[in-house]
């Protein structure tokens, strides 16, 4: 792999629904984690890193939007417009870098921190720049 690796496919992660349940969301990411590890040929680094990431969504969507501890909100959904893009940078980019760090750190299966740091930022930046493009364009799409 490059030293900047951006990886799209996470956006199917932070796009679910917020209601939808813990077990559900790890679930999906140990499906998105271990199809990308088959063809990719990385033995669980992508399935762990998935997993690691839906873990942690929870406690950051309620992090970020208290209002969803005390009432369910059907099919909330993570957008742009909703968030408003401070809190959709916080939520995209926390979840991001730990998806990120832990497949670098895995990855080296060593703590040369410091080159790990930098890949992960970098590749971070980039993944997060696409990730919000991206759902700009389709809620856009979906606005017409």
């Amino acid at each position: 792999m490059g030293y900047v690796n951006p990886y799209i496919y996470i956006l199917f992660l932070l796009l679910l629904p917020f209601d939808t349940p813990r077990w559900l969301n790890l679930v999906l990411a140990f499906c998105l984690g271990i199809s990308v590890d088959a063809f990719q040929n990385t033995m669980g680094l992508h399935t762990f890193s998935c997993v690691l990431m839906a873990y942690f969504r929870q406690p950051i969507l309620h992090f970020l939007l208290p209002q969803l501890k005390n009432k369910k909100q059907s099919n909330l959904e993570f957008s742009l417009q909703e968030f408003g893009l401070q809190r959709a940078l916080i939520y995209t980019g926390t979840l991001v870098f730990i998806h990120h760090f832990s497949l670098f750190i895995l990855e080296a299966f060593q703590l040369e921190l410091i080159r790990i740091l930098i890949r992960t930022l970098l590749s971070s930046f980039i993944s997060i720049t696409l990730i919000i493009i991206i759902q700009y364009l389709l809620f856009k799409e979906a606005k017409r």
